[in-house]
């Protein structure tokens, strides 16, 4: 009898549908023979839904906690109504079922971060024990099923588990920025935070002093921190859902030339004619916003015109881990900035 690779078992009422569609999952113990058992300890909850749910709360801590319970206790995962996201997660391997493919790689006690998403991974929180809103993580007291088709990594040894956690969560990005970027482009990177400068460290890496590398945040200080390092070329200032004027303002640093790749890592939503407008035609616009829409998109680059290819950051890429964790290895003010903030 086959496995049930994909964790269609715990959908519940909606027969066929897969578990990040799914309306409900059945987080309910015993583990099954295809999955792992993780006792959870961090949600690393992505950026546009925790600025959602914060926003929706008022910012207080202890509502954004009652919050994500509430989210996790009704759908038995957590994937904010709003902005359809999640996150993921770390923790300890509780248990291994028998047929589940990862029996020869881990064993009981070891240390893992999940590398799908909380929005098709049960999940069940009893406590809630901190929420760190300036990196978007809350520790708890729960337990986790991944299934057999569930990617993971083993957590490093040499950096602290909030940071390795933070570049994790987003290490889909930088990997896809490997593929496109090559040397002589102008590539821009809209977003300063965790996957931005991940993206634009990937970039400058595959540039190879060759090429132009522009960062952009509506946040100064955010810009000051990645051009102190030498993460950009040059830093604009930015509104990013303010399309014509952020397409004026990288024309002129461009020399009217535009960009051959845009990077989209921002954490709020109506950005996406900023991106499309900021490439020139032929160029590739990458978006790895769960703020996006694909509606928006595509109907804008339809609207103005724009001969773009529209790449949906998926957040797997064969060896993105080991890439992103490299990244943090080899570049010491990277792995700096990144122990600044998040631990």
């Amino acid at each position: 009898m086959s496995i049930d690779l994909y964790g269609l078992s715990r959908v519940v009422g909606e027969k066929g549908v897969l578990p990040q569609r799914a309306k409900q999952l059945d987080p309910s113990l015993p583990c099954r023979e295809s999955e792992l058992l993780i006792d959870v300890e961090s949600l690393n909850i992505d950026a546009a839904s925790f600025k959602q749910i914060k926003g929706e709360v008022g910012g207080d801590a202890k509502r954004i906690g009652e919050r994500i319970q509430e989210i996790v206790r009704e759908r038995g995962k957590m994937q904010n109504p709003v902005t359809g996201s999640g996150g993921m997660l770390i923790g300890r391997v509780k248990e291994l079922g028998a047929r589940h493919p990862a029996r020869e790689l881990l064993k009981v006690g070891d240390r893992i971060a999940t590398l799908v998403s909380l929005t098709l991974t049960p999940l069940v929180i009893e406590e809630v024990k901190a929420v760190h809103a300036d990196i978007d993580r809350v520790d708890i007291r729960g337990h986790a099923i991944l299934f057999a088709s569930g990617i993971y990594a083993k957590l490093p040894t040499d950096m602290p588990d909030t940071l390795a956690l933070a570049a994790l969560d987003v290490c889909g990005a930088p990997a896809l920025v490997a593929r496109h970027v090559r040397p002589g482009m102008t590539v821009a990177v809209l977003g300063a935070g965790k996957s931005g400068a991940l993206c634009l460290a990937q970039a400058r890496r595959n540039l190879e002093s060759r090429g132009k590398l522009l960062a952009l945040d509506v946040s100064q200080g955010a810009l000051d921190l990645l051009s102190g390092i030498g993460l950009c070329d040059v830093a604009l200032k930015v509104d990013a859902t303010q399309g014509v004027d952020v397409m004026e303002t990288v024309s002129k640093a461009t020399d009217g030339q535009l960009c051959d790749l845009v990077v989209n890592c921002a954490s709020v939503g109506n950005t996406e004619m900023a991106t499309i407008l900021s490439v020139k035609d032929g160029g590739t616009a990458i978006f790895f916003s769960m703020a996006t829409s694909f509606t928006a998109a595509a109907l804008g680059a339809e609207g103005v015109g724009k001969d773009v290819t529209m790449v949906v950051g998926n957040g797997y890429v064969p060896g993105h881990a080991a890439l992103t964790l490299d990244l943090l290895r080899t570049e010491p003010q990277l792995l700096q900035l990144f122990g600044t903030r998040y631990i």
